[in-house]
């Protein structure tokens, strides 16, 4: 494999977990993990606005972790692939666990980073 292939192997991934960097959206595909919901369900358990809601899932939708279907005048939306997804959730809390607090302090990428 050619160091161009490996960089864009790497952006494809970072691409990935861009997709999972957003508080909201990683509230949303939790919540998609309980089974398939409406965004007025989504809305009124997390307690975001429907454009939130409606921006995050066409994110999700676009890096190809969410998928809808039509149900009447509204769509249902589900993980595209739970199992793969919850699992990939699952290693981030056990590394999150073995890290500590050492994510929330990184100077660049934690909870007081300059935005």
């Amino acid at each position: 494999m050619t160091m161009s292939a490996v960089g864009a192997d790497l952006a494809v991934a970072a691409c990935l977990f861009h997709g999972f960097s957003d508080g909201s959206r990683l509230a949303i595909v939790r919540h998609l993990a309980l089974g398939e919901h409406r965004v007025v369900e989504l809305t009124e358990h997390l307690g975001l606005a429907q454009s939130t809601v409606s921006k995050h899932l066409a994110c999700l939708r676009d890096c190809g972790l969410v998928e809808s279907r039509p149900q009447g005048r509204a769509s249902m939306f589900s993980l595209s692939h739970p199992e793969a997804t919850m699992d990939l959730l699952a290693a981030a809390e056990r590394l999150l666990g073995l890290t500590g607090d050492a994510v929330a302090l990184c100077p660049n990428y934690g909870l007081t980073a300059a935005p």
